[in-house]
């Protein structure tokens, strides 16, 4: 089974958790933190497959690869990116913002531009970055390594 294409704010989530180091990679897996620091998620993956499992509420209940397992590829060069970027995305509450606009990436993703002008850089220069990595995601074409595991409860 594969898993389904992530709506794009996923990716400036990602960017979001590498620039927070809140992502620690172990081999083939990672444990990564939620924005709030509330939840711990595991990422296992298994590059000979070309599958991955994560326990982020995204993977779980909505079958797309979820923010862990995209920051995770991006650690493990399989998504090419460029970290220049990932300060323009760091210290964003990510739980907050989705709950504030009820899961609307549009309107969260808005928000989050916004973010980024208020702190001086280029809105344009990073979203370019992210529709590059965005693509790669689209064409990544990894499965489910094993069942989908429940994600952590709390904040």
């Amino acid at each position: 089974m594969k898993w389904n294409i992530p709506p794009r704010i996923k990716v400036f989530e990602a960017f979001g958790c590498i620039a927070d180091k809140r992502i620690i990679v172990k081999g083939n897996g990672a444990e990564v933190l939620s924005s709030s620091r509330g939840k711990s998620y595991s990422v296992k993956y298994d590059p000979e497959k070309r599958a991955i499992m994560a326990n982020d509420d995204g993977s779980y209940w909505s079958g797309y690869l979820g923010y862990p397992s995209i920051a995770f590829l991006m650690l493990k060069g399989v998504i090419r990116y460029d970290l220049a970027i990932s300060d323009a995305l760091k210290n964003i509450q990510w739980k907050d913002a989705n709950q504030k606009f009820k899961d609307d990436s549009e309107k969260t993703e808005r928000y989050v531009n916004d973010i980024v002008k208020a702190r001086g850089i280029s809105v344009e220069k990073v979203n370019k970055e992210i529709d590059r990595v965005y693509k790669q995601v689209k064409l990544l074409n990894v499965g489910m390594l094993g069942e989908k595991v429940k994600p952590p409860e709390g904040y």
